[in-house]
């Protein structure tokens, strides 16, 4: 089983770097991020509210700190999605996907103001390897042939904030209610949330045009299938080789931008990636062991 598990988180990350490049051909061809996150949001949901319906019994829970956390998650989600769509526009999929794995450093960042994290030397050094890694990345070092644009790198750090915004809520709600039950009502809320801010004329016009497939492909792939994937393969498999398995994602979404887009990174930005996923995964690692330590 635990194999089955990691074959299956495997296979979700690979999805979710699939779903960058989808994104990037749909960018590419003049449709909004907004709009592109909507739609991977909004057939998601339809795949979870299917699979809530599924044991509609067993999932069904009435408490106000579930729906609370799970709308938190929502807006996470959608950050999330539509800040790294952002940064694929203004710079590649490569470093976007990498700005976006800096979530467990702002998720100990916060855990730092909260107080439900020690500070230590460690924890710093991973901060400050990371930092380092974002400065090669991004050619920050350089301020006068700076690589990548501010837009494309806030965008990238903004959906790694987001992204650890979705992680606290989820984890909240997930430890009240069912999984399904937790990514229906988030991704329910993601939809109303970005129907706020998207172009609804252009978001219509998508039903209509010969780009449909790409955005069912985008929602199935990017959202449903991997999202249900991954909750069952982390039951067969410990959160330490799932945060390991997980960083598939970028390399996944970093490999179709240079194969099939085109997207190119000098040696010192694929120093920058290697040293932020590097850093990252040890820190998810070292996160992981020690909250299935006893007595801690």
């Amino acid at each position: 089983m635990r194999f089955s598990g990691v074959g299956l988180v495997m296979l979700a990350a690979i999805c979710w770097g699939i779903s960058g490049g989808i994104a990037n051909i749909l960018i590419n061809k003049g449709w909004d991020p907004i709009v592109i996150s909507f739609y991977r949001g909004a057939i998601g949901f339809l795949c979870f509210f299917a699979w809530f319906l599924f044991h509609f019994r067993q999932n069904w829970i009435f408490s106000t700190r579930l729906y609370i956390w799970s709308l938190l998650a929502g807006v996470g989600v959608a950050g999330n999605f539509t800040f790294y769509f952002i940064s694929i526009e203004a710079s590649s999929i490569a470093v976007a996907s990498t700005l976006m794995y800096t979530a467990p450093l702002f998720v100990l960042l916060i855990s730092f103001l909260l107080r439900i994290e020690r500070s230590t030397w460690f924890k710093w050094g991973c901060i400050s390897g990371v930092l380092m890694g974002i400065i090669l990345l991004t050619g920050a070092y350089n301020t006068e042939s700076i690589s990548v644009s501010f837009v494309g790198t806030a965008a990238g750090l903004a959906s790694g904030l987001s992204y650890a915004l979705f992680i606290f809520g989820f984890k909240n709600a997930s430890s009240i209610g069912k999984p399904q039950t937790t990514l229906t009502i988030a991704f329910f809320s993601f939809c109303l949330f970005l129907f706020l801010f998207m172009d609804t004329g252009e978001a219509a016009s998508v039903v209509t045009s010969s780009d449909m497939g790409w955005f069912l492909l985008l929602g199935i792939v990017g959202a449903g299938i991997s999202f249900i994937i991954y909750l069952i393969g982390i039951r067969w498999t410990t959160a330490t080789t799932a945060s390991m398995v997980a960083m598939v994602e970028p390399v996944t979404a970093s490999l179709f931008g240079v194969l099939l887009i085109g997207d190119h990174l000098t040696i010192v930005q694929l120093l920058g990636m290697v040293l932020v996923l590097l850093t990252i995964t040890v820190l998810s690692v070292k996160q992981s062991e020690k909250k299935i330590m006893p007595n801690n």
